[in-house]
């Protein structure tokens, strides 16, 4: 089983990208968006890997840490969760995301994830309530909201969150996420996502 690999980058849009091995073989991993922004064609990156073998084909998915593959691992664990909703899971929120979503027992935040209804929603948390071990003396606390964002609808709120997660600069990043959901208003978090990184990615 791939479980680890290091090489450069030599294609990547916003669902994979390829690694080419210093052996000469490149290895297409479907990644989390926040992976698939932080890397450059023709920069040399490392990726914690998840192998599935299945009867027609071996899947191989990239996470930047081994606290998030072992996540990812998790979420495919529970029932009727396959590998492409893990993925938007984990392009939405952070491992650390998801303890506290469990601590503060908001089961209704998972339904940002692009094909997580509010039925699914309920059956992952539950899942997640037993499965996922916050880490010691974490507390859970909802940080107030910013009165730029007041009025903002929760897409674009979980949006510009991801994205000034992944480092860029709230301010810069506002024009950009405006003008994609006033373009298309009914985008989901991940959708708005991959639409203001593939912006980004043409600038």
């Amino acid at each position: 089983m791939i479980a680890f690999l290091h090489g450069t980058v030599t294609y990547c849009d916003e669902e994979s990208c390829v690694l080419l091995t210093p052996g000469g073989v490149g290895y297409e991993l479907t990644c989390p968006i926040p992976v698939l922004a932080s890397l450059r064609q023709g920069q040399e990156a490392s990726l914690h890997v998840q192998t599935i073998v299945r009867e027609d084909a071996i899947e191989l998915f990239g996470f930047q840490d081994r606290d998030t593959r072992d996540c990812f691992a998790l979420l495919i664990s529970i029932a009727r969760l396959g590998p492409k909703t893990a993925v938007n899971i984990l392009s939405v929120f952070t491992p650390e995301d998801l303890h506290r979503v469990v601590l503060e027992q908001d089961a209704s935040a998972l339904t940002v994830v692009s094909g997580i209804g509010k039925k699914s929603a309920e059956h992952i948390f539950f899942e997640l309530s037993y499965k996922l071990k916050a880490p010691a003396g974490r507390k859970g606390k909802t940080p107030g909201a910013s009165p730029v964002l007041a009025g903002k609808s929760m897409v674009y709120r979980d949006a510009l969150t991801g994205l000034t997660n992944l480092g860029y600069v709230e301010d810069e990043i506002r024009p950009h996420l405006d003008a994609v959901l006033k373009d298309e208003p009914d985008l989901d978090v991940s959708a708005a996502l991959r639409a203001v990184l593939k912006r980004l990615m043409k600038k």
